[in-house]
């Protein structure tokens, strides 16, 4: 198959394990891959540097960041300096939406990803939206990302005149963090490209107590895999 007959995807890529592991999975699927990241004002850069890294060793066809500034909306953790980030929180503090949940995070980006994928006149959209081992974001569950597709095919040109029928694909939607890690891995995947801590030290390290920088731990030691990023 050729670059010119291949089916196209549009990947959002944050530069952490779920979406690098989705990016590998659409290419291993045969996809020609056009990864979307955002730069929204969030509270460190880092993981842009991680979504470079990854799209560059994944050979995407292009790769697009878009900038806005969420900060003016705030609400989360993620985009108000002023509320911090949780540490180290209970295991029962789980069910609960964390702080650290950006307001229609990923309706936003759904919405940029659909508007690109019109134009490219690519069916597939892949997000690495987990609804196993995560921070309980309802933007993450798999009623979310079908009502989604069920509004893409409603509001855009191509699909109402019956050219494209989008479909969202979430490939990792009902995986654990040792089993995406274990997949990435199967794929060949470098997991030192990709960056997971939300509030990181002054030295640029992850901060290792955050939700993302526990379920990352987790992961890798459920998978029986060690950590390329963390050396452990």
């Amino acid at each position: 198959m050729t670059s010119t007959n291949k089916k196209k995807a549009v990947v959002l890529l944050s530069g952490g394990i779920d979406s690098s592991t989705t990016l590998a999975i659409a290419k291993a699927e045969g996809f020609d891959c056009y990864a979307l990241s955002f730069d929204y004002a969030q509270r460190h850069r880092r993981e842009l540097e991680s979504a470079k890294k990854v799209a560059r060793a994944l050979g995407v066809k292009k790769h697009l960041i878009i900038s806005f500034d969420l900060r003016e909306i705030g609400g989360s953790a993620l985009t108000d300096q002023q509320i911090s980030v949780p540490k180290d929180r209970a295991p029962e503090a789980d069910n609960l939406i964390p702080v650290t949940y950006v307001p229609a995070r990923n309706t936003i980006f759904l919405s940029f990803a659909l508007s690109w994928a019109e134009v490219l006149q690519a069916e597939n959209i892949f997000i690495g939206a987990n609804q196993v081992d995560y921070s309980g974001y309802p933007d993450c569950r798999p009623e979310y990302l079908k009502a989604f597709e069920q509004m893409a095919n409603l509001a855009t040109k191509v699909s109402v005149e019956g050219r494209i029928h989008f479909q969202i694909r979430a490939p990792l939607i009902n995986l654990t963090k040792a089993e995406i890690i274990k997949k990435g891995l199967s794929l060949g995947l470098d997991y030192s490209l990709t960056w997971s801590c939300y509030d990181p030290t002054s030295e640029g390290k992850p901060c290792l107590s955050c939700d993302s920088c526990r379920f990352r731990l987790k992961g890798f030691e459920e998978a029986g895999a060690k950590d390329p990023l963390l050396g452990v």
